[in-house]
C-alpha cells in the first residue's frame, strides 16, 4: 500500500512500481500542508501506476531509479507485451486449492459459489496480469444490478464487497508470483450500511414462551437467555452442559448439518445458565438425556434443523403473536439487549456472546447501553425539573416493561417438550 512517510523529519513517497518498493525522499518538513500536497500527487502516481501509464523519470527526473526503470519496464502499458501469466480461471484454482484446507466448510461452500456465479465467468479467459482497475470497477458496477436474495432488489454492498475482496486476494497472490501491480488494491469498499437490531422486549419474550409449542419450549428459551448463534445451539451437546458450574461450554457449531469447528476462536466460550435456563435444560434432560448425544433433538435423536425449525415454528409463532417478521437470530441480540438492561457489565455481555472485546457490543448495541447504564439524560432532567417550571414530559421506556419483571417459573421450566 503506497504511503506518505517521515524520515528525520522530512516527507518520502513510499509506493511499489513494477514489483519493486520505491522510496523517493523530499525536502518538505513534516507538516500537514506538506502532507496534504504530496497525498494528492501519490494519488495520481497510483492511478497512472494501476493504468500502466506512470513514467517513473516524469515524477522523479534526479532518482537513480528513473534510470533502472527508464530501458525495461515491466508494468504492463499499451504497446507493449505484456508478462506471460496464466488465465484467471486456472490460477483461481489454484488459489483455491492452495487454501482449501484453512477454511471451514461453509466457507469453502461461499468461496466455491463466488468463484463460479461471478468471478470465473467475468474473467476467467483473461491472463492475470491483463486484468486492470478499470476492468474490475466496471464488474463492480454490474454486480451492483444483480438481483439480491431474499428479495432485495439488488445484492447488497455487504455482498459486492465481499466478492471484490476475494477477486482482489487471488489477483494479489497473482501479483507477489508474476511480478505486476494488483488493480484491485486502489480500489475501496463500497459503504455499508448500519445493521439496525430488532430485539424483542421482555414482555415479548415472555408471550413468546408461553405461547410456542411445547416441544419447542426449552429450545426457544435458551435461545432467549443465552445469545448463542443458530448453529452453536443447534450443534449443542449433553457433554457441553455443566450444571455443577451452571455453564454451557461452546466448543462446535453445526453448519450444513455437519459438526465444525465454531466461528473464531473467541466463540469458544463459556455461557452463564441463568436460572430460566437451567431449569429449561433440565427439563430438557429428561426428555433427550438418555440419548447421550445432542441436546435438542427428534426421536432420532438428530439435531434441530433450522430451516424446519425458521419455517414451522417461528414464523409461525411471530404471525400468531402478531410480531414482526424477523429471523431468529435476533434471539441472539435479544439476550444482548436484556443483559445490558439489567446492568451486566459490558465486557461480561460481551465474553458470553463470545466477541474479542467490548468494540463490537458497543457498535451493535451503542443505541442500548446508555439508557440502561443511565447514562441517558436523566440527571440533566432532574436538574431542569428542580429548577425550571416547564410542562414534563413522560419518558418512554426503551425495552418494553420495567426490568424488575420477571418470567414465573411455570412458564419457563415447563417438562412436557417432546
Amino acid at each position: 500500500m503506497s504511503s506518505i512517510n517521515v524520515r528525520d523529519g522530512k516527507l518520502f513517497f513510499d509506493f511499489r512500481y513494477a514489483g519493486t518498493r520505491c522510496r523517493e525522499y523530499t525536502k518538505l518538513a513534516d507538516t500537514p500542508v506538506n502532507r496534504k500536497r504530496m497525498q494528492r500527487v501519490l494519488e495520481k502516481l497510483d492511478a497512472e501506476i494501476a493504468l500502466g501509464q506512470f513514467e517513473y523519470s516524469r515524477y522523479f527526473p534526479g532518482s537513480h531509479n528513473a534510470t533502472k526503470f527508464a530501458a525495461t519496464s515491466t508494468t504492463p502499458r499499451a504497446g507493449k507485451a505484456q508478462p506471460a501469466t496464466p488465465l484467471y480461471r486456472d490460477f483461481a484454482e489454484t488459489w483455491y486449492t492452495e487454501n482449501e484446507p484453512l477454511w471451514r466448510r461453509s466457507h469453502r461452500a461461499t468461496i466455491r459459489s463466488t468463484l463460479d456465479r461471478h468471478l470465473v465467468p467475468e474473467f476467467g479467459t483473461r491472463p492475470v496480469a491483463e486484468i486492470t482497475k478499470a476492468d474490475c470497477l466496471a464488474f463492480r458496477a454490474r454486480l451492483a444490478k444483480l438481483p439480491g436474495r431474499g428479495g432485495h432488489e439488488t445484492l447488497s454492498a455487504k455482498t459486492i464487497n465481499r466478492v471484490i475482496q476475494m477477486h482482489g486476494q487471488i489477483l494479489g497472490e497473482a501479483a507477489e508470483r508474476f511480478d505486476f501491480v494488483n488493480p484491485v488494491d486502489r480500489i475501496k469498499r463500497l459503504k455499508q450500511p448500519k445493521v439496525d437490531i430488532h430485539p424483542f422486549s421482555l414482555g415479548e419474550v415472555q408471550t413468546m414462551i408461553q405461547a410456542v409449542r411445547a416441544d419447542y419450549r426449552n429450545y426457544l428459551i435458551t435461545r432467549l437467555f443465552t445469545g448463542m448463534r443458530s448453529g452453536e445451539i443447534n450443534g449443542l451437546q449433553w457433554r457441553y452442559v455443566d450444571f455443577e458450574r451452571r455453564q454451557i461450554l461452546v466448543r462446535e457449531t453445526l453448519v450444513r448439518g455437519e459438526k465444525e469447528y465454531t466461528k473464531t476462536d473467541g466463540s469458544q466460550r463459556e455461557v452463564s445458565m441463568s436460572q430460566p435456563v437451567y431449569e429449561a435444560l433440565q427439563a430438557q434432560h429428561a426428555i433427550t438425556g438418555d440419548l447421550a448425544g445432542f441436546v435438542f433433538c427428534n426421536r432420532k435423536g438428530e439435531p434441530v434443523d433450522l430451516d424446519n425449525f425458521t419455517n414451522r415454528v417461528w414464523y409461525p409463532l411471530l404471525r400468531y403473536l402478531d410480531l414482526e417478521k424477523r429471523r431468529p437470530y435476533q434471539t441472539r441480540h435479544t439476550a444482548a439487549t436484556l443483559w445490558l438492561a439489567s446492568g451486566e457489565n459490558p465486557e461480561w455481555v460481551a465474553r458470553q456472546l463470545g466477541h474479542a472485546n467490548t468494540e463490537m457490543l458497543f457498535k451493535t448495541y451503542s443505541r442500548y447501553v446508555p439508557n440502561l447504564t443511565r447514562s441517558d439524560g436523566a440527571a440533566m432532567e432532574r436538574l431542569l425539573a428542580a429548577n425550571i417550571q416547564t410542562a414534563s414530559v413522560p419518558r418512554t421506556p426503551l425495552l418494553g416493561p420495567a426490568m424488575d419483571e420477571h418470567i414465573p417459573a411455570a412458564n419457563v421450566a415447563s417438562g412436557d417438550a417432546a
